[in-house]
């Protein structure tokens, strides 16, 4: 089949006025016509072909039939998704969720699920997310857990490098251990090596510069011990 005539909404145009416009404008024309592409449109562009066709070289009717099936399919699809879509994102609600978005991680509580134009956000924190941010979905535990190690990168992320290190850090350094002992063996799984990592090592810096935190570097059985004993 040929088309003849350039066809816009079932109507015959004419196209030098765009041609002459320049590229830009016709790129971005053309970017939001295709992107709103829609059942009536096709069957606007169907009917278009059927009138406008060569009548030297008609198209078959079984084309029309194969193409407005082919259209139905993608439709059906589309449909589809959108309900399963819908049905994931109310399920969400009063479930901790991880986002990942342009501005870094989001997480929280998906307190309500909105609809609005056509896409579908969450909730979470007073704020609103697109549902296409979503990363992760977590129950109790691992929410908490999650929050636990993040909170703890923070801090050492606070903390000088190991080589850069003064006395004056060592209260911080000590804070950030109590934080990683107080974590159970779940929680402290999800914290990084590297992380870890750092925090030994400034605590071994911290102990080259004070000469050890005193006595609890003391061995047990030691001269001083066995003549306090004696006395």
């Amino acid at each position: 089949m040929a088309i003849v005539v350039p066809i816009e909404n079932g109507k015959v145009t004419d196209n030098s006025a765009a041609s002459a416009s320049g590229s830009t404008n016709k790129s971005s024309a053309s970017s939001k016509s295709t992107s709103g592409l829609d059942k009536e449109a096709f069957l606007q562009l169907l009917v278009a072909q059927m009138q406008y066709q060569d009548p030297l070289e008609p198209m078959d009717n079984t084309e029309y039939v194969a193409q407005l099936a082919t259209f139905s399919q993608l439709e059906a699809i589309q449909n589809m998704t959108d309900r399963m879509s819908s049905s994931m994102a109310n399920d969400l609600v009063g479930k901790y969720v991880i986002l990942n978005t342009a501005n870094g991680n989001s997480s929280g509580k998906v307190d309500y699920v909105m609809y609005e134009n056509g896409e579908i956000y969450l909730a979470v924190g007073d704020r609103l997310y697109s549902l296409d941010d979503l990363d992760t979905v977590a129950d109790a535990d691992y929410f908490e857990a999650f929050e636990l190690a993040n909170a703890f990168s923070n801090m050492i992320a606070r903390l000088p490098l190991p080589a850069k290190v003064t006395a004056a850090d060592a209260a911080a350094v000590a804070n950030a251990r109590e934080v990683y002992n107080s974590m159970n063996a779940y929680q402290q799984g999800f914290v990084s090596a590297e992380d870890l990592a750092k925090l030994e090592e400034l605590e071994k810096k911290i102990k080259e510069i004070t000469g050890g935190s005193g006595d609890d570097d003391k061995p047990s059985g030691s001269e001083e011990d066995s003549e306090v004993a004696d006395g």
